[in-house]
């Protein structure tokens, strides 16, 4: 696809764009500085109002002014003459030296020192070691003279800019960049015609613009930033809002857990307690207990318990509490670890254990649905799209997620309708709601769901098998506070007789996490059964294997096409189902695959085109394992047939060939014909589909009783 081609001042509509919004939505709350930041902005010469942007857009604070490249500004001296007398450029001074050196090539470096009677500096020193040298050894002054430093113009006074984009964007590591990528169609926005502020308090607005920047420098991981970090959030402005609350606690948590890693514990308490959230207060109780203080830690946890923020301070705390004063050895996780169902899973599903137990469950009879958290967003976002998509208008066109689910005013501003609609729920009415929803809104982007993955069929599931009262009250937690209950819901929602359950599923090694468990206990809080299930890999031979071969018009799977697919289904090492087509390539075959298979163009004339066949197909695999002899090849090809339907082909996969060379070395060759003729297969008609599988099932099962003999000697050994 072609991009389209951006006017030559298109930053600077961009930016006008973001101040008319600014004023229009913000205006209540912008202080003196942004106003006169306006006002002066206006009375600027287009050359400079074009140099200043450029400049903001671009990493760093210092520039050299001989590497500008701008053709649309006219004169670019002219242009950093006014903004230095406007205010928003200045020279160079010796705050700015190590950003300056460290933008200098090394080059310069050397010759600029050797100008200044550096006689001991060495062409072959690296660049940092120039940077050090300088830094440490050659004044400021002394180097701007000999490396260029009158070229050289630093950004100043953009405090207010900085502002006036985070209210527009509502992040610190955002710029106008996104304009120039939505004009040119690679960002995607929202088709909202009107917003409203994110902020409506200028308090906030400043508090979270702190704590956010506060937050954005730490990324940058050395000592100056986090000493700085710590007494900017020891000293910053009070938090009015639970999202300036949470966003000083995120700074404090990340530069305690810094200083604590140091043994600067006295400093990591002062930013835990200052924090407050409840990923601080496990710190804290940690720390504290940790360094023998048990009378304060035993009070905090007690605290938590009576008074959680969260149902995961909760869970920490009951089970912190519980091992170290309660006398419990094991703790919440470890325990419920164990106590959760062994499946055998075959152990060519490792990788992908989910769709491995899946298969399992539904050979008992099941119907499964993989839900983790897809399945409550989607349930979420459309029993209450009108709430969060028609009433509450977003904060700009870049904004997917209402501002009222981060800042947890969502039950506060709805509370009437929220209530009707869950009690709708717990009158069985939620899935009419749903449906409205779906009929009215089907496509509409958003940011809770995508409606590429909604299984209407498992909301039925759901809202069908169910206590209908404990979906009410995980939905009403999820309005309570939706940030911490976006994720961690269990892996698969399994259906039996009607009753709906939930599995999170753990292979060997997994440690079940802190959401996962207190979405397992508030699920079965509300009386919806949730369990772990614990996969015990190994050897299946349940397990359904679907043998695959293909013949195509080439080796290209982008350019070449299928003409023939065999497959045959194998269970318990016995051939159960067999599957069999040519296919119509939509291509001409060329003579010398004729000549090789035997599949002329007038036998696929009349034969399906594989969107005819793709659904049987699919089918046929089921929940199997795909095989085949040089498996990559075959499971390509049919892939990439599906994805031209814009359709999803996911298996686990197992090669015969690679099979047979690590249970059977020793061949010269393990191509499928030398392999047929050493073990004495049948292969009449080789480079036909269904034949050559046939004979891939041979080797399937003389692979299989090797797994087979590996794990019984295992168990025997053990």
């Amino acid at each position: 696809m072609k991009l389209p081609i951006l006017p030559a001042y298109y930053y600077l509509d961009h930016f006008v764009e973001m101040l008319e919004f600014v004023q229009k939505t913000y205006g209540s709350i912008l202080g003196d500085e942004h106003r006169a930041f306006i006002a002066l902005f206006g009375e600027l010469s287009r050359d400079a109002q074009c140099l200043l942007i450029r400049m903001v857009n671009r990493r760093g604070a210092i520039f050299n002014r001989s590497l500008f490249n701008y053709p649309e500004i006219k004169d670019i001296e002219l242009a950093a003459a006014e903004l230095t007398v406007a205010g928003h450029a200045r020279a160079l001074t010796e705050p700015d030296y190590p950003a300056f050196v460290a933008c200098l090539p090394r080059d310069i470096l050397m010759t600029g020192a050797q100008a200044a009677g550096r006689g001991d500096v060495r062409k072959s020193w690296s660049k940092p070691r120039f940077v050090d040298y300088y830094l440490t050894q050659i004044p400021f002054s002394v180097a701007a003279q000999h490396c260029g430093g009158h070229k050289f113009i630093a950004l100043d006074g953009t405090r207010p800019i900085e502002f006036l984009l985070y209210l527009y964007f509502g992040k610190t590591d955002v710029d106008l960049k996104n304009f120039a990528l939505r004009d040119l169609g690679i960002l995607r926005t929202n088709r909202e015609t009107s917003f409203n502020a994110r902020f409506t308090d200028g308090d906030e607005a400043v508090a979270s613009f702190y704590y956010s920047q506060i937050l954005d420098r730490l990324d940058v991981k050395s000592e100056a930033v986090y000493r700085q970090a710590a007494i900017d959030v020891l000293g910053g402005p009070a938090c009015g809002t639970d999202y300036a609350a949470d966003l000083r606690s995120r700074a404090a948590h990340q530069a305690g857990l810094y200083f604590e890693k140091g043994d600067e514990t006295a400093l990591a308490r002062q930013l835990y307690r200052a924090g407050s959230s409840p990923d601080c207060n496990e710190r804290l109780a940690r720390l504290l207990y940790s360094k023998g203080e048990r009378v304060e830690a035993e009070e905090l946890l007690q605290r938590m318990i009576d008074d959680p923020a969260s149902d995961g301070e909760h869970l920490f705390a009951t089970d912190f509490y519980a091992r170290k004063f309660g006398g419990r050895r094991t703790g919440l996780y470890t325990e419920l670890l164990r106590s959760g169902r062994a499946i055998t899973v075959d152990d060519t599903h490792r990788g992908n254990p989910e769709a491995g137990v899946a298969g399992v469950l539904r050979r008992e009879g099941a119907r499964v649905f993989y839900a983790e958290n897809v399945l409550w967003h989607s349930l979420f976002g459309l029993l209450f799209w009108d709430e969060l998509f028609e009433t509450t208008q977003l904060a700009s066109g870049f904004d997917w997620v209402p501002h009222c689910l981060k800042d947890r005013s969502f039950r506060r501003l709805f509370a009437s309708s929220i209530d009707a609609k869950l009690e709708a729920i717990e009158c069985g009415n939620g899935l009419a709601i749903i449906l409205r929803t779906i009929a009215a809104r089907w496509g509409r982007p958003n940011g809770i769901f995508a409606w590429d993955h909604l299984q209407v069929e498992a909301l039925r599931a759901l809202l069908e098998g169910t206590d209908l009262a404990g979906i009410s009250r995980i939905v009403r937690s999820m309005c309570d506070d939706f940030r911490s209950m976006k994720d961690g819901f269990p892996d698969l929602m399994v259906v039996r007789d009607g009753n709906a359950s939930f599995m999170e599923i753990k292979a060997e090694g997994d440690v079940i996490r802190r959401n996962q468990l207190t979405r397992l206990r508030q699920l079965g809080a509300a009386g919806i059964l949730a369990e772990i299930g614990r996969v015990d890999y190994r050897f299946d031979p349940e397990q359904d294997y679907v043998v695959v071969d293909i013949e195509t018009t080439g080796a290209w799977s982008n350019g070449d096409r299928i003409t023939e697919i065999g497959a045959a289904k194998v269970r318990n090492h016995e051939v159960v189902e067999e599957w069999h087509t040519l296919l119509n390539p939509q291509r001409s075959i060329p003579a010398k695959i004729v000549q090789l298979t035997g599949i002329t163009n007038e036998m696929v004339r009349d034969a399906p085109v594989f969107a005819e066949v793709a659904e049987s197909f699919m089918e046929f695999m089921g929940d199997g394992i795909f095989v085949a002899h040089n498996v990559n090849f075959d499971y390509g090809f049919i892939a990439y047939e599906y994805e031209r339907l814009e359709r999803r082909f996911r298996f686990p996969k197992l090669c015969t060939c690679a099979g047979m060379r690590r249970r059977y070395p020793g061949h010269k060759s393990y191509g499928l014909g030398k392999l047929c003729e050493i073990y004495g297969i049948e292969l009449d008609n080789h480079h036909r589909a269904l034949c050559d599988a046939r004979a891939s099932v041979h080797l399937l099962n003389l692979i299989n009783r090797k797994r087979h003999e590996e794990v019984t000697q295992s168990a025997e050994a053990a």
